[in-house]
């Protein structure tokens, strides 16, 4: 996968801690270093089933907010979601342990029975927000392997009719080969709601209060 540049312009998170965060647990990782681990030290869990408000602390960390902006669609007490900063597409996600596991088999078992359900239902929450029904998961271990954020995270790609009117530039990137634009933000915001929604929208669906 081409490289997910979170770079080191997100600033420290207030303090260490996060309501899963365990010092213990991260053999002296320093989280100021890791972009993932410190969207999951800034960003709280909720309830997946009834996300909060777009305009929700949760959601809007004002004394910590990371630049550049992080778009959370989901985020449990392991997990957390939230828009690629340089999409393949539209509604292009990245779902990480909120622990800093450098590969996937560094996970827990638990980490990875949620990370399994979370990309069913996250997979379905994306095709319906973003109405494209074809899409990649792909994750990557070690600098061989394409993985530049040593921290373990699951892409979710929608991926557009190839032949369909203005979707020339997806033509190139199976697996992360191609064109990658800044997000934008102002899209950014409705589209994570829009996932949010869908998320929730799935999980009552089939009558789970939580993944």
């Amino acid at each position: 996968m081409a490289p997910t540049t979170y770079e080191a312009s997100l600033p420290p998170p207030p303090g260490t801690t996060s309501p899963s965060f365990d010092p213990g647990t991260h053999h002296d990782h320093d989280i100021a270093s890791c972009p993932f681990c410190r969207i999951a030290a800034i960003y709280a869990p909720y309830d997946p089933a009834d996300p909060p408000p777009a305009e929700a602390e949760a959601l809007n960390p004002e004394a910590s907010a990371p630049n550049p902006s992080t778009f959370v669609v989901l985020s449990t007490p392991l997990l957390v979601a939230f828009l690629d900063i340089m999409p393949l597409s539209s509604g292009h996600v990245l779902l990480c342990p909120r622990e800093h596991r450098p590969k996937l088999t560094d996970a827990t078992p638990a980490e990875a029975a949620e990370m399994g359900g979370s990309l069913r239902v996250l997979s379905a929450a994306v095709a319906r927000a973003t109405g494209v029904t074809d899409w990649n998961v792909v994750q990557n271990n070690g600098a061989a392997a394409a993985q530049v954020v040593p921290h373990m995270h699951f892409h979710v790609i929608p991926r557009p009719e190839l032949r369909a009117k203005g979707s020339e530039r997806f033509t190139a990137t199976m697996f992360g080969r191609g064109q990658r634009d800044d997000l934008d933000e102002e899209e950014a915001g409705p589209l994570a709601e829009r996932i949010r929604e869908a998320v929730a929208e799935v999980l009552r669906a089939e009558g789970r209060a939580k993944l």
